[in-house]
Protein backbone atom coordinates (compact mmCIF):
# COMPACT_ATOMS: atom_id res chain seq x y z
CA UNK A 1 0.00 0.00 0.00
CA UNK A 2 1.23 3.48 -0.81
CA UNK A 3 1.42 6.12 1.93
CA UNK A 4 -1.69 8.30 2.13
CA UNK A 5 -3.74 5.49 0.59
CA UNK A 6 -5.75 4.64 3.70
CA UNK A 7 -9.04 5.44 1.97
CA UNK A 8 -8.57 2.10 0.22
CA UNK A 9 -8.15 0.23 3.52
CA UNK A 10 -10.82 1.43 5.93
CA UNK A 11 -9.86 -1.18 8.56
CA UNK A 12 -6.33 0.21 8.75
CA UNK A 13 -7.72 3.70 9.20
CA UNK A 14 -10.09 2.53 11.95
CA UNK A 15 -7.23 0.91 13.88
CA UNK A 16 -4.91 3.91 13.53
CA UNK A 17 -7.72 6.22 14.61
CA UNK A 18 -8.53 4.01 17.60
CA UNK A 19 -4.88 4.02 18.67
CA UNK A 20 -4.62 7.81 18.29
CA UNK A 21 -7.89 8.26 20.20
CA UNK A 22 -6.48 6.13 23.00
CA UNK A 23 -3.51 8.48 23.28
CA UNK A 24 -5.49 11.75 23.12
CA UNK A 25 -9.23 11.02 23.31
CA UNK A 26 -11.85 13.15 21.63
CA UNK A 27 -15.56 13.19 21.08
CA UNK A 28 -17.30 10.97 18.57
CA UNK A 29 -17.54 12.49 15.11
CA UNK A 30 -20.88 10.82 14.37
CA UNK A 31 -23.21 8.52 16.35
CA UNK A 32 -21.84 5.21 15.02
CA UNK A 33 -18.16 6.17 15.34
CA UNK A 34 -16.31 3.03 16.47
CA UNK A 35 -12.70 4.17 16.41
CA UNK A 36 -13.24 7.31 18.48
CA UNK A 37 -14.60 6.19 21.84
CA UNK A 38 -16.05 9.57 22.74
CA UNK A 39 -14.66 9.72 26.28
CA UNK A 40 -13.63 13.40 26.04
CA UNK A 41 -15.29 16.59 24.89
CA UNK A 42 -13.86 18.36 21.86
CA UNK A 43 -11.49 17.08 19.25
CA UNK A 44 -8.64 14.73 20.15
CA UNK A 45 -5.77 13.26 18.15
CA UNK A 46 -8.05 11.96 15.39
CA UNK A 47 -9.67 15.34 14.77
CA UNK A 48 -6.18 16.89 14.92
CA UNK A 49 -5.06 14.75 11.96
CA UNK A 50 -3.05 11.94 13.58
CA UNK A 51 -3.67 9.53 10.69
CA UNK A 52 -2.61 12.13 8.14
CA UNK A 53 0.61 12.75 10.07
CA UNK A 54 1.30 9.02 10.47
CA UNK A 55 0.81 8.46 6.74
CA UNK A 56 3.11 11.32 5.76
CA UNK A 57 6.24 9.71 4.24
CA UNK A 58 8.44 12.42 5.79
CA UNK A 59 7.74 11.04 9.28
CA UNK A 60 9.31 7.66 8.60
CA UNK A 61 6.45 5.49 9.90
CA UNK A 62 4.23 5.38 6.81
CA UNK A 63 5.83 2.31 5.25
CA UNK A 64 5.51 0.31 8.48
CA UNK A 65 1.89 1.15 9.31
CA UNK A 66 0.44 -2.02 7.80
CA UNK A 67 2.72 -4.12 10.01
CA UNK A 68 1.93 -2.02 13.07
CA UNK A 69 -1.81 -2.38 12.49
CA UNK A 70 -1.48 -6.14 12.00
CA UNK A 71 0.56 -6.46 15.19
CA UNK A 72 -1.76 -4.21 17.19
CA UNK A 73 -4.74 -6.35 16.19
CA UNK A 74 -2.82 -9.50 17.20
CA UNK A 75 -2.09 -7.96 20.60
CA UNK A 76 -5.77 -7.00 20.93
CA UNK A 77 -6.86 -10.60 20.22
CA UNK A 78 -4.40 -11.93 22.82
CA UNK A 79 -5.53 -9.30 25.31
CA UNK A 80 -9.19 -10.19 24.75
CA UNK A 81 -8.51 -13.89 25.35
CA UNK A 82 -6.50 -13.13 28.51
CA UNK A 83 -9.29 -10.90 29.86
CA UNK A 84 -12.19 -13.08 28.72
CA UNK A 85 -13.58 -10.39 26.41
CA UNK A 86 -15.77 -11.15 23.42
CA UNK A 87 -14.84 -8.89 20.51
CA UNK A 88 -17.28 -7.63 17.90
CA UNK A 89 -16.20 -9.38 14.68
CA UNK A 90 -17.54 -6.58 12.48
CA UNK A 91 -14.63 -4.27 13.36
CA UNK A 92 -10.88 -4.88 13.76
CA UNK A 93 -9.92 -6.39 17.15
CA UNK A 94 -8.25 -3.28 18.56
CA UNK A 95 -11.25 -1.14 17.59
CA UNK A 96 -13.58 -3.69 19.23
CA UNK A 97 -11.87 -3.32 22.62
CA UNK A 98 -13.73 -1.07 25.06
CA UNK A 99 -11.82 2.17 25.72
CA UNK A 100 -10.56 1.20 29.17
CA UNK A 101 -9.16 -2.03 27.72
CA UNK A 102 -7.58 -0.17 24.78
CA UNK A 103 -5.91 2.07 27.31
CA UNK A 104 -4.65 -0.86 29.38
CA UNK A 105 -3.27 -2.61 26.29
CA UNK A 106 -1.49 0.53 25.06
CA UNK A 107 -0.06 1.11 28.54
CA UNK A 108 1.36 -2.42 28.44
CA UNK A 109 2.73 -2.01 24.89
CA UNK A 110 4.44 1.28 25.75
CA UNK A 111 5.67 0.08 29.15
CA UNK A 112 9.39 0.11 29.94
CA UNK A 113 9.77 -3.67 29.77
CA UNK A 114 7.77 -4.41 26.63
CA UNK A 115 10.08 -5.72 23.86
CA UNK A 116 8.19 -3.75 21.18
CA UNK A 117 8.04 -0.54 23.21
CA UNK A 118 9.93 1.61 20.69
CA UNK A 119 7.47 1.15 17.85
CA UNK A 120 4.40 1.74 20.05
CA UNK A 121 5.94 4.79 21.68
CA UNK A 122 6.71 6.11 18.18
CA UNK A 123 3.07 5.66 17.18
CA UNK A 124 1.99 7.43 20.37
CA UNK A 125 4.40 10.32 19.78
CA UNK A 126 2.98 10.94 16.33
CA UNK A 127 -0.53 11.04 17.82
CA UNK A 128 0.69 13.65 20.30
CA UNK A 129 2.50 15.66 17.61
CA UNK A 130 -0.64 15.85 15.49
CA UNK A 131 -2.52 17.29 18.46
CA UNK A 132 -0.03 19.60 20.11
CA UNK A 133 1.93 20.93 17.15
CA UNK A 134 -0.07 20.13 13.98
CA UNK A 135 3.26 18.98 12.52
CA UNK A 136 1.63 18.01 9.23
CA UNK A 137 0.04 21.43 8.63
CA UNK A 138 1.06 25.03 8.23
CA UNK A 139 0.36 26.63 11.61
CA UNK A 140 -1.69 29.52 10.20
CA UNK A 141 -3.84 27.13 8.13
CA UNK A 142 -4.34 24.81 11.11
CA UNK A 143 -5.52 27.71 13.25
CA UNK A 144 -7.83 29.00 10.53
CA UNK A 145 -9.35 25.53 10.24
CA UNK A 146 -9.92 25.37 14.01
CA UNK A 147 -7.26 22.75 14.82
CA UNK A 148 -8.39 21.30 18.18
CA UNK A 149 -4.94 20.81 19.68
CA UNK A 150 -3.53 24.24 18.91
CA UNK A 151 -6.72 25.85 20.18
CA UNK A 152 -6.70 23.72 23.34
CA UNK A 153 -3.16 24.71 24.26
CA UNK A 154 -4.00 28.37 23.59
CA UNK A 155 -1.90 28.96 20.52
CA UNK A 156 -2.23 32.61 19.54
CA UNK A 157 -3.49 33.69 16.14
CA UNK A 158 -1.04 35.68 14.02
CA UNK A 159 -1.62 39.37 13.38
CA UNK A 160 -3.54 40.42 10.25
CA UNK A 161 -0.36 40.31 8.17
CA UNK A 162 0.24 36.65 9.12
CA UNK A 163 3.17 37.35 11.43
CA UNK A 164 3.21 36.42 15.11
CA UNK A 165 4.18 39.21 17.47
CA UNK A 166 3.77 39.06 21.21
CA UNK A 167 2.94 42.09 23.30
CA UNK A 168 4.23 40.52 26.51
CA UNK A 169 6.94 38.02 27.31
CA UNK A 170 5.89 34.39 27.65
CA UNK A 171 7.74 34.04 30.97
CA UNK A 172 6.27 37.28 32.27
CA UNK A 173 9.64 39.01 32.00
CA UNK A 174 12.28 39.74 29.42
CA UNK A 175 14.92 36.97 29.48
CA UNK A 176 17.65 38.75 27.52
CA UNK A 177 18.44 42.11 25.98
CA UNK A 178 17.98 42.46 22.24
CA UNK A 179 21.16 42.15 20.22
CA UNK A 180 22.28 45.65 19.18
CA UNK A 181 22.11 44.71 15.47
CA UNK A 182 18.48 43.55 15.61
CA UNK A 183 16.35 45.39 13.04
CA UNK A 184 13.01 47.03 13.77
CA UNK A 185 11.27 43.90 12.37
CA UNK A 186 13.11 41.66 14.85
CA UNK A 187 15.53 40.16 12.35
CA UNK A 188 19.25 39.92 13.02
CA UNK A 189 21.27 42.32 10.90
Amino acid sequence: MRPNDSEHDPERTLVLEAFADTIIPGEKRFPGDRSVAGVSAGGGAVAAGAVELLENPAGGLAEGLDSLVFSLNDHAREYAVAHDLELDPTVPPFVALPFDHRTALVADLTGPDHPEKQMWVGLALFSNMAFDSAAHLRTSEALTAGHPGLLTIGYEQPQADGIWRFESFSYGRQLADLHPDTTATGSPA
